[in-house]
C-alpha cells in the first residue's frame, strides 16, 4: 500500500474512533458509574476519596477517575469527555501495536497489527464504552512492550526500557489494581519455565524499578488509607482475593466462558489468530529470548488466570488482544491461501446468518422495548451485517488473487465500521437502558437544593445527567459498603421515605413503574413529570393556597 493510502486509513480511523463518542447515551451500570465518580470529584474538590452518589466507593483505584475529571475541567461534562479516556488509551494501544510490530518485524507487521487491533470486535466496543479495562490493557501493553525491547538493547538502554516497564506497571495498578502484578508475574514465570530462559531476570533492574514503581503507585494508596482506615481491608481483601477465589460478586461462569468471548470478540480474525498462535512457538529457540514465545505465554497465562477465577466478565480478557494483534501482524500474511479461504468462507456464512436472524430482535417488543426502538436497532444491525459481508467477500476476492495484505485492510475496515454501526444502533434502546431522555424531560422542573429520592432502585446514569446526587431509599445495590460507612445518608424503608416526603416542602423522586403504581395507590401525593420505559420521575405537588377570609388573610 502507498504511504498516501496508509495516511488516509489512519485519518479515517481517527475520525471514526473519536467522532462517535457522543452519539450514544450513557448506559447503565458501568458508563453511568464511571462518568459520575469523576463528576463528583470535580464538584466536591476531593480527588483523594472516590465517591459514587456521595458514598465512598473503593472498588477500583483512582487513575481513570482523575483522567476523566481532568477532562471535565478542560472540555466540560459531556458523553464525549466521559468516554475520552478509554477511547484515547485504546487508540494509543493501536499506535503502540503498529510501532512495536514495525520495530520488531518490519513495516508490514506493524501495519497489519494495527489493522487487526483496530477492528477486533471486543477491542472496538471497549474503546467506546466507559469501563476501566482499556486503561489497564494499555498500560500493561506499554509494560510488556518495554520489557521486550529491554531484552535486546545494550545494558544502558535496557535499563531505561525496564524503568519504563516498571512505571507503566505502576499506572496499570492505579488503573485497576493488583491484577496487573499477577498477570505480569505469571507471564514472566511461565515464560522462564517453558522456554528455559533466565536471561530476562538479569535485566529487570529490580531495585531502581521497584523504587520507581512505589514512587508512582504507593502515594495514593497510602493517602487514601490514612484518610479512610476501612479502605485496605475492602480494596485488597474483598476486591481482590474474595473476588478471585469466590463467587461473591455473582459473576461465576462455566470454564469455557472465555473461549466463547474470544471467538466472538476477536471477529473478524478469530480463526486466523489461532493459526498465528500455533506458528509463534516455532519461531523461538529454548534458552534464548524470543518475543514470539513471550507474547504467546502472555496470552495463554492471562487467559488461564481469568478462566480459573470465580469472577468472570467479558472485558477481563481485553489485555490479551494487543499481543494477539502483534502475533497476527507477524504471521497472518504468511498463512496459506487455503487457511484464509476457509476462514473467510466461515465468516461469510456467519454474516449471512446474522442477516437472516437479525429480524428476530423485533420479537423482543414488550414492556421494555417498543417496536419502534427495536426497528431502529434492526436497521443498524442489518446495515452492519451487510457491510461486514461485503468486506468479507472483497477479502475473499483479494486472497484468491494472492493480495493478503490488501485483504487484511479491507477486512479491518469492514470490522471497524460494522462494529461502530452496531454500537450506534444500540442507542435506540436508550429509553430503557439510559436516563438521558428522562433527565431532559424533568430538567426544567428541577431545582437546586431540593431533595431528590431514588426509591427502591439506583439508576446509575441519572446523577450524571441531572448533575446532582440522589438520596437512596431501601435499596443499597453496589453502594452497600459506602452506606455501611455513612448510614445516615440512606433511608431504610418506604414508610420512612413517605414520612420524609410528607415533611418536605418540595421534593422529587425517581422510581420504577411498579413502585409508582404501589405508592400512588396509597395516596402519597405525587405529580408525574417524566417517564421512560423503566422509570418515572415525580414531584411533590405544591400545597394549594387557602381562600382568603373576610379579613383578607389566607387560611
Amino acid at each position: 500500500m502507498s504511504s498516501r493510502l496508509i495516511w488516509i486509513l489512519w485519518m479515517t480511523l481517527v475520525a471514526v474512533w473519536f467522532g462517535t463518542l457522543d452519539q450514544r447515551a450513557l448506559v447503565r451500570p458501568d458508563e453511568g458509574r464511571y462518568a459520575e465518580i469523576p463528576r463528583e470529584m470535580v464538584a466536591s474538590g476531593d480527588w483523594l476519596t472516590p465517591r459514587l452518589n456521595e458514598f465512598k466507593y473503593f472498588e477500583k483505584p483512582a487513575l481513570q477517575y482523575w483522567a476523566t475529571a481532568a477532562g471535565y475541567k478542560l472540555f466540560g461534562e459531556s458523553e464525549w469527555t466521559a468516554r475520552l479516556w478509554p477511547a484515547l488509551t485504546g487508540f494509543l494501544s493501536i499506535l503502540l501495536a503498529w510501532w512495536t510490530g514495525r520495530r520488531l518485524w518490519g513495516p508490514l507487521a506493524g501495519h497489519l497489527a494495527a489493522a487487526i487491533l483496530a477492528s477486533s470486535l471486543l477491542f472496538v466496543v471497549l474503546g467506546h464504552l466507559i469501563t476501566l479495562d482499556m486503561g489497564l490493557s494499555f498500560f500493561l501493553q506499554v509494560a510488556w512492550t518495554a520489557f521486550l525491547f529491554a531484552q535486546n538493547d545494550e545494558r544502558s538502554v535496557s535499563r531505561r526500557w525496564m524503568l519504563l516497564a516498571w512505571g507503566a506497571l505502576a499506572l496499570a495498578v492505579l488503573s485497576k489494581g493488583l491484577v496487573a502484578l499477577v498477570l505480569v508475574g505469571a507471564a514472566l514465570v511461565g515464560y522462564t519455565l517453558l522456554n528455559r530462559d533466565l536471561s530476562p531476570w538479569k535485566r529487570l533492574a529490580p531495585l531502581r524499578g521497584l523504587l520507581l514503581f512505589l514512587l508512582i503507585a504507593a502515594p495514593w494508596f497510602v493517602a487514601v488509607s490514612l484518610a479512610n482506615p476501612e479502605f485496605p481491608q475492602f480494596f485488597f481483601i474483598h476486591e481482590h482475593f474474595e473476588r478471585f477465589l469466590s463467587t461473591v460478586h455473582r459473576r461465576d461462569e462455566p470454564g469455557w466462558y472465555f473461549f466463547a468471548v474470544y471467538a466472538l470478540g476477536a471477529l473478524p480474525w478469530s480463526l486466523l489468530l489461532v493459526h498465528t498462535l500455533l506458528k509463534s512457538w516455532s519461531q523461538g529457540t529454548a534458552g534464548r529470548f524470543s518475543a514470539d514465545r513471550f507474547l504467546l505465554v502472555w496470552i495463554v497465562s492471562s487467559f488461564a488466570f481469568f478462566s480459573v477465577s470465580g469472577s468472570k466478565m467479558a472485558p477481563y480478557i481485553l489485555p490479551l488482544f494487543p499481543a494477539l494483534a502483534l502475533l497476527g501482524g507477524r504471521h497472518i500474511a504468511s498463512l496459506s491461501r487455503r487457511t484464509w479461504l476457509i476462514h473467510l468462507a466461515l465468516l461469510a456464512l456467519l454474516a449471512v446468518a446474522a442477516l437472516a436472524v437479525a429480524p428476530r430482535v423485533l420479537r423482543l417488543a414488550g414492556e421494555s422495548f417498543s417496536p419502534e426502538m427495536l426497528q431502529g436497532v434492526l436497521d443498524w444491525l442489518t446495515g452492519a451485517a451487510a457491510l461486514s459481508l461485503a468486506s468479507i467477500l472483497a477479502a475473499l476476492f483479494l486472497v484468491w488473487r494472492q493480495h493478503k495484505s490488501a485483504a487484511v485492510a479491507i477486512l479491518a475496515i469492514g470490522g471497524l465500521l460494522s462494529t461502530s454501526a452496531g454500537l450506534l444502533g444500540h442507542d435506540h434502546l436508550a429509553p430503557y437502558n439510559s436516563t438521558r431522555g428522562l433527565a431532559a424531560q424533568a430538567q426544567p422542573r428541577l431545582k437546586p437544593g431540593v431533595p431528590f429520592y431514588s426509591v427502591n432502585d439506583y439508576e446509575q446514569t441519572l446523577p450524571f445527567y441531572i448533575k446532582r446526587t440522589l438520596t437512596m431509599v431501601t435499596t443499597q445495590n453496589e453502594l452497600s459498603f459506602g452506606i455501611a460507612q455513612e448510614p445516615h445518608k440512606w433511608i431504610r424503608t418506604i414508610d420512612e421515605f413517605a414520612l420524609r416526603w410528607g415533611d418536605d416542602r418540595e421534593a422529587f423522586a425517581i422510581m420504577t413503574h411498579d413502585i409508582f403504581e404501589r405508592l400512588s395507590a396509597t395516596g402519597l401525593p405525587m405529580t408525574e413529570i417524566a417517564r421512560n420505559r423503566r422509570y418515572v420521575i415525580v414531584e411533590k405537588p405544591a400545597a394549594p393556597l387557602s381562600a382568603p377570609g373576610k379579613d383578607g388573610a389566607l387560611h
